[in-house]
């Protein structure tokens, strides 16, 4: 078979995650409205963001940490106790808060696992990751999961090596062009974009349009017939 293994993303692939991100950022706006316009707020959180992915990598507690660190910076120092309370308290709401699977994503996943070796991929922290699969109750449909600090063309190699038949025999699923669908198309993979209704900004990039391996889907029940396809 041409192809034996398919690699799924996690959030805002399978479960919804982003929205979650966006609507405590606004909670934030408005905590430091007195010291910052939105679009400054915006744009100086995302720039701390950025600067602590080495040292906090992605996930809610590195969220976390940069809105308290862009609360400070922004207030030189000065911000209320009961502002640092109410971010650590709306970062605590975001661990706490319940997965929500996307439609249609079970039945998906079942009509593929017969067929085809399933992987989660997905990057973050440790321990929420591990907390959301085994809320969603999904975990039992792949034949492998695992949680990655990066994904990048060498992570995709070695896990698609790893956990199936190489790289040149695997499709990866995901909302991600940056993460899910670059790096798998570049060591071989054909990578399957499904965009979610909204995306991070650190995980935007442009489309391999000129590559062969690459498809754009509406939804995830499409993966079956596209894997139907690539195997003709």
């Amino acid at each position: 078979m041409t192809l034996t293994t398919i690699g799924f993303d996690a959030d805002d692939t399978l479960w919804h995650n982003e929205s979650l991100f966006r609507l405590t950022e606004e909670r934030f706006t408005e905590l430091l409205s007195e010291w910052a316009d939105p679009d400054t707020l915006a744009a100086r959180l995302l720039e701390t963001e950025k600067r602590n992915l080495k040292v906090y990598g992605y996930g809610v507690k590195g969220f976390t940490l940069s809105m308290i660190e862009t609360a400070m910076e922004l207030t030189e120092g000065r911000a209320p106790a009961s502002v640092i309370q109410a971010i650590l308290r709306a970062g605590r709401d975001m661990l706490a808060h319940p997965v929500e699977t996307l439609p249609g994503v079970r039945q998906t996943l079942e009509a593929l696992a017969d067929r085809w070796r399933l992987v989660l991929i997905t990057k973050g922290d440790l321990f929420h990751q591990e907390q959301k699969v085994a809320q969603s109750g999904l975990g039992e449909l792949f034949a492998a999961v695992e949680i990655v600090s990066e994904k990048d063309a060498a992570t995709y190699a070695r896990l698609f090596a790893r956990h199936g038949d190489g790289a040149d025999k695997a499709m990866m699923v995901g909302n991600s062009m940056k993460s899910d669908i670059l790096p798998a198309v570049e060591v071989g993979a054909w990578g399957a974009y499904i965009p979610y209704h909204t995306t991070w900004e650190l995980e935007r990039a442009e489309p391999p349009l000129d590559s062969p391996r690459y498809f754009q889907l509406e939804r995830i029940d499409q993966v079956p017939a596209l894997a139907e396809r690539i195997v003709g």
